[in-house]
């Protein structure tokens, strides 16, 4: 049976079977698990498939090590915050701050597998499945695909199609979706809800859209690192961006999924905010449409920041760039001599001066203060 969301959707319980099969008999796939699993023998896997009876099984068996492992290597600690916001047995859309390409999502797959809640399908753009394996394995890890690589006259038909797809998931199929606040990963540490997602988001009902975003359950999710995992990666796009539009290699998605998955973060927080229901139902009658969009890109925006972790970074960062001591009792000597190193360190390339590098990478670190210090001042 052909189904109208093929193109996009990720793998059927009915169709899990088979391709779980596919999955744990593939040679990379399993030389992976040896490598970052090794107390999780492919004997032991294919013991476990037997029982998998759905989906989640398999997530819980497999790729809840794989975060678990990451989480290890590459971070001192992750905080968890806001389940007591949610219930387990509603559906939300979880509107994300978008740091990492895999990291993100996978930190609240892992607090949903610590609670025993099921897990919510993933938006992900067409651009960073590259591989058929990586296809294979995010299909089974519930994400859909977000098509990206399409002309302007398609964008709008491929949005309304996402659309329907997303309130398929909610209403008919009874599960969560998280997608990012905007498209591709914030490169400046500036974390601004795209208008267009949340007009995409109400597209199915154009007579009131303002009660199809209460029906979804728009609910803010917030992620800070201490050390962004990609900050170097980043600060170069952005410097070589100003000699005009930057033109990314082949493979340098997959680098960067990598680079996130593997680099070092320091300590994490995810937080799960308030559904945004109330505040939705707050607008004014008398706005327009787009500044009813506007309103709510803006609840958006404030309870990420309510919820973003500072850290030391943070503020030593904004206080090199105002050259004061704003938030000296922030931080301490040692603090700030170590995290001068590690800028240091990464604004190290070949192809950008370091002081520009210096310059981007201070204010990926304090772009977060300033705009928590201009919600504080607009409220």
């Amino acid at each position: 049976m052909t189904d109208i969301f093929d193109d996009i959707r990720p793998y059927t319980e009915e169709e899990a079977p088979e391709k779980i099969a596919e999955i744990i008999g593939n040679e990379t796939f399993i030389n992976t698990l040896k490598q970052y699993i090794p107390d999780y023998s492919p004997e032991q896997l294919q013991e476990d498939a037997r029982h998998f009876n759905t989906i989640y099984d398999f997530q819980y068996a497999t790729s809840r090590r794989y975060i678990e492992k990451f989480i290890q290597l590459s971070t001192t600690g992750v905080t968890f915050k806001g389940l007591e916001n949610i219930d387990k047995n509603q559906c939300y859309v979880y509107i994300g701050n978008h740091r990492d390409i895999t990291f993100d999502a996978a930190l609240l797959a892992e607090y949903f597998f610590l609670n025993q809640y099921n897990t919510p399908k993933i938006a992900i753009g067409d651009n960073l499945v590259s591989s058929r394996l990586l296809a294979e394995v995010g299909m089974l890890n519930k994400m859909f695909i977000v098509k990206r690589s399409v002309s302007i006259r398609e964008k709008i038909t491929n949005y309304q199609h996402l659309a329907a797809y997303i309130h398929h998931v909610l209403f008919n199929e009874h599960e969560s979706v998280w997608i990012a606040q905007r498209d591709g990963r914030t490169k400046d540490g500036l974390d601004v809800t795209k208008q267009g997602l949340v007009k995409m988001l109400a597209m199915d009902e154009q007579q009131h859209p303002m009660d199809l975003l209460k029906k979804i359950n728009l609910t803010p999710v917030t992620i800070s690192y201490e050390y962004e995992p990609c900050d170097k990666l980043k600060a170069r796009e952005l410097a070589l961006s100003e000699e005009g539009p930057y033109h990314k290699k082949e493979g340098e998605d997959f680098e960067s999924i990598i680079q996130g998955i593997m680099g070092y973060k320091g300590r994490a927080q995810l937080t799960i905010g308030k559904p945004i229901i109330d505040e939705i139902e707050s607008i004014s009658e008398e706005l327009n449409q787009n500044d009813k969009i506007y309103e709510i890109c803006k609840m958006v925006d404030q309870q990420i920041y309510h919820n973003y972790k500072l850290f030391p970074n943070n503020f030593i960062a904004f206080d090199l760039i105002d050259q004061h001591k704003t938030f000296a009792e922030k931080y301490s000597q040692e603090e700030k001599d170590k995290f001068i190193a590690y800028l240091d360190k990464q604004s190290i390339v070949e192809d950008v001066p370091k002081e520009k590098m210096m310059h981007y990478l201070l204010h990926i670190y304090a772009n977060p203060v300033t705009t928590s210090l201009n919600i504080k001042y607009q409220e």
